[in-house]
């Protein structure tokens, strides 16, 4: 590792950086302090993503050009940001004399179009070796598998930038003003009083094929945390994407199901949570990522790579074995003494 970062591009080149993000919303917030760390650095960011990334990150203030649909779209959305921002250009008056050639893109993702689309581009992408890219790449860094995924981003910052760094501690999401004032008013629409449980049973796509989703989340909620909420006098909140709005209506009807909620405002609205209970998804990294204390329930997921980021993360079960739901309830309780 020490040989690859002393062939880096050093921080000198500091300048315009395309960077294509991944596209899930958990990817794209474990790759968050990375992107900071190099804006800090003094590289302005032009990001492209998926149309949720804009208002996710909203708060740092950088530029997210939204992912067009097919192939030839997305190569002339790079090309034109090469010219708009004088990437390659700036990049190559920056870089050291008798230097390899500049790097004037981040290519996040691990496919093998993205790397192409790049190349297309005539922008000098730095990313990982996979699936046969590394020609494609301008440097391709090893991928090395069973490392927490925040680690592989982050090592994309220290050879970017010529120089290793601890990982962070937090991933350090900012919010707008805008946000916490649309997170404000919701909660006074539906009378949200402090000390809410936000839920998240929701899970998008798989880990080794297998589920995602805790199969006692809606009996738990229905029994367990509901006679707690009571209890304690605490209000529990739901989520719903798009899409998820009748499992929402459907298996969990006595948490308030708020629907329609954009990210940057669930984002403000967990800011503010007692506690998140969440299976492995995206909303689960978004409360790590404001410091909300998080409960994520894991089943096939490997925490060692994949586990939300921060210290107000706790998890239970992963690596093919779910907790029970007294296992659950007893960390609830006591994640909530602590609030």
């Amino acid at each position: 590792m020490t040989a690859d970062l002393s062939a880096g591009t050093a921080s000198a080149a500091a300048g315009p950086l395309v960077v294509r993000l991944r596209n899930w919303v958990g990817d794209v917030l474990l790759g968050l302090p990375m992107l900071q760390r190099l804006a800090d650095a003094g590289y302005d960011l032009h990001l492209v993503g998926k149309g949720w990334a804009r208002d996710l990150l909203a708060g740092h203030g950088w530029p997210v050009h939204g992912l067009p649909a097919t192939f030839g779209e997305r190569v002339r959305l790079l090309r034109r940001l090469r010219d708009e921002t004088g990437a390659t250009a700036a990049a190559r008056r920056a870089a050291p004399a008798r230097s390899r050639p500049p790097i004037d893109a981040l290519c996040l993702p691990y496919s093998f179009s993205s790397a192409l689309e790049f190349r297309l581009a005539g922008l000098r992408a730095l990313g990982h070796a996979h699936e046969g890219r590394s020609l494609l790449l301008a440097r391709a860094l090893p991928l090395e598998r069973g490392r927490h995924e925040l680690a592989v981003y982050w090592q994309v910052g220290d050879a970017l930038l010529g120089r290793a760094a601890p990982l962070p501690q937090r991933l350090g999401l900012a919010l707008s003003t805008a946000q916490r004032a649309a997170a404000d008013e919701l909660k006074q629409a539906h009378g949200i009083a402090p000390g809410y449980v936000v839920i998240c049973p929701f899970a998008g796509g798989t880990f080794e094929k297998l589920d995602k989703t805790w199969p006692d989340f809606a009996a738990f909620v229905r029994d367990e945390l509901a006679a707690l909420a009571r209890e304690q006098g605490r209000q529990v909140l739901i989520c719903p994407g798009p899409g998820e709005e009748a499992m929402a209506r459907r298996d969990f009807a006595g948490a308030l199901c708020l629907e329609g909620v954009k990210l940057g405002t669930y984002a403000a609205l967990l800011a503010d949570a007692a506690l998140m209970i969440s299976n492995d998804t995206g909303p689960g990294h978004l409360a790590a990522a404001v410091d909300t204390p998080l409960l994520s329930v894991l089943g096939p997921t490997d925490p060692d790579q994949w586990r939300a980021w921060g210290p107000s993360v706790q998890w239970l079960g992963g690596r093919g074995t779910w907790p029970t739901r007294a296992e659950v309830l007893a960390a609830v309780r006591a994640r909530l003494a602590q609030a």
